[in-house]
């Protein structure tokens, strides 16, 4: 069983919303550290590429972070209670096209996926025109 899992990817047209889910097992924590003590961060992958940054959220849903190309499209949440993140999607393009990773980290850089803890096993997500 999976530590931490997406869903909610799927094939849209552009223009349309989908809205990415991350949830974390709560065995992926000890008793002493909750999903409350990481920051998650969305990334996204095409064939070839690297894993590139979209969106994080630190424990306090005030502190968010979006990469230059979904600034005021996505939307970065979390909901504590039921360990879960969420990136709503809107106003799709075809270049948002890709395998959406969410990973969960303590500490470093939200940038880097080497400083994350635990990743998904991601979900595509495929915009058509």
């Amino acid at each position: 069983q999976e530590q931490v899992a997406e869903s909610g990817g799927g094939l849209v047209q552009v223009g349309d919303s989908l809205r990415l889910s991350c949830t974390a097992a709560k065995r992926t924590f000890s008793s002493s550290i909750t999903f409350t003590s990481y920051t998650v961060g969305w990334f996204r992958q095409t064939p070839g590429a690297e894993r590139e940054f979209v969106a994080a959220i630190g424990s306090n849903e005030d502190n968010s972070l979006y990469s230059q190309s979904v600034r005021g499209r996505f939307t970065v949440s979390r909901d504590n209670a039921k360990n879960t993140a969420y990136l709503q999607m809107n106003n799709l393009k075809p270049e948002d096209s890709a395998v959406y990773y969410c990973g969960v980290t303590q500490g470093g850089s939200v940038f880097n996926t080497h400083d994350y803890d635990f990743w998904g096993q991601g979900t595509q997500v495929t915009v058509f025109s």
